[in-house]
């Protein structure tokens, strides 16, 4: 697929005109709301991506806001493309945010985790361990959806069309035993399989760095191949994450992001590394 066309993302720059268009005609979220005779709370909804929004009401708020003409039927046009369904509907139950279409439609992805493999490197043993843990009180069907909604995101690494993949884990990760010993050897065999495809880095922050940026937590960033979509920061937690858009965030995560690679082993060093950990755990 082409990065950058699909529903989520096309939903977020819809987001953001309808936004600056609503300022630039001097309108706040109520007056809008007032005059198309809907909730403020509604507009505030679509502005910020949390809902989406039919044509016809696109339409409408544009020609509030004086956008007319070809300028109108290109962000109408938008709106429909916006509403298509991704491959992630069909697990709506695992996936409640727009993180994996996001994710699905990203350029590039700059990954840090401390304590576990990141979930797109993950194999379905690790990723059936990892889960149980994080949920010990999940009906047995639940954690299998879940593993199998996992292993799905995992295309986006085999995609023609791949991201540029870069990630940055703990030498922690190399240690935690999860699931065994078997399925640590046999998660680590394939991260170095994985490090080997030409858009995949991975990098091991070794335990010598001492304290460093990414002990804040596991984040990952972001990168679209439009201009009009700007990168953003998913920092993950046992709630669901959350997103940052603002410059000054993004920027702040990409400076740790290049700490963290400049701290860690090179990427040759790292995957000999990674297959030290396999040998370990497969005695």
């Amino acid at each position: 697929m082409t990065r950058g066309h699909g529903p989520t993302v096309r939903r977020r720059r819809l987001a953001g005109e309808l936004r600056r268009l609503r300022e630039r005609a001097a309108l706040t979220i109520d007056e809008v709301g007032e005059k198309l005779e809907c909730s403020a709370s509604k507009i505030s909804r679509i502005e910020t991506g949390h809902v989406g929004v039919t044509p016809r009401d696109v339409r409408d708020m544009l020609e509030l806001y004086g956008v007319r003409g070809d300028d109108q039927e290109a962000l109408v046009q938008l709106a429909r493309e916006a509403r298509k369904r991704g491959w992630w509907h069909a697990y709506n139950e695992v996936f409640t945010g727009a993180f994996v279409g996001l994710e699905a439609d990203a350029s590039s992805l700059k990954a840090f985790q401390a304590l576990l493999v990141p979930g797109l490197l993950q194999t379905e043993r690790y990723a059936h361990a990892v889960i149980r843990a994080m949920r010990p009180d999940a009906e047995d069907s639940e954690i299998e959806r879940r593993v199998a909604a996992r292993m799905t995101r995992q295309r986006l690494l085999r995609d023609p069309n791949p991201p540029e993949y870069w990630a940055v884990i703990d030498e922690a990760v190399l240690h935690r035993a999860v699931g065994g010993r078997d399925v640590m050897a046999e998660q680590f065999t394939q991260l170095c399989e994985i490090a080997r495809l030409p858009h995949v880095t991975i990098q091991v922050v070794p335990f010598g760095t001492g304290a460093h940026p990414g002990m804040e937590g596991p984040f990952l960033i972001l990168g679209f191949p439009e201009f009009a979509d700007p990168d953003v920061v998913y920092v993950d937690t046992t709630s669901g994450g959350f997103y940052l858009e603002m410059e000054a965030d993004v920027r702040r995560y990409t400076l740790m992001f290049d700490h963290l690679r400049a701290a860690a082993l090179k990427p040759d060093d790292s995957v000999e590394a990674i297959a030290d950990a396999a040998r370990r755990f497969a005695k």
